[in-house]
């Protein structure tokens, strides 16, 4: 037990609880900042949702067509 001016270790002690403590708390909020890039992936554009609902039967194929003219009409996208 070394006592330094009124301090019990409290130097170097304590610069490694406030390392810790911040390094757990940026790794914290990195994780937490960006939650839907690593639970579903890359979000889906509109014509793939599209695409992807006419596949499973959602909608019919002039449903798909009338709503693949109206995104392309307002995107000026031609794909």
């Amino acid at each position: 037990m070394h006592f330094n001016d009124g301090y019990f270790m409290g130097g170097m002690h304590g610069f490694w609880w406030i390392f810790w403590v911040a390094l757990i708390g940026v790794l914290v909020f990195y994780n937490w900042g960006r939650p839907g890039e690593r639970r579903r992936g890359p979000r889906e554009t509109p014509h793939e949702v599209l695409r992807r609902r006419l596949a499973n039967g959602e909608i019919t194929s002039e449903q798909y067509e009338a709503r693949k003219a109206l995104l392309d009409r307002d995107t000026g996208d031609q794909t």
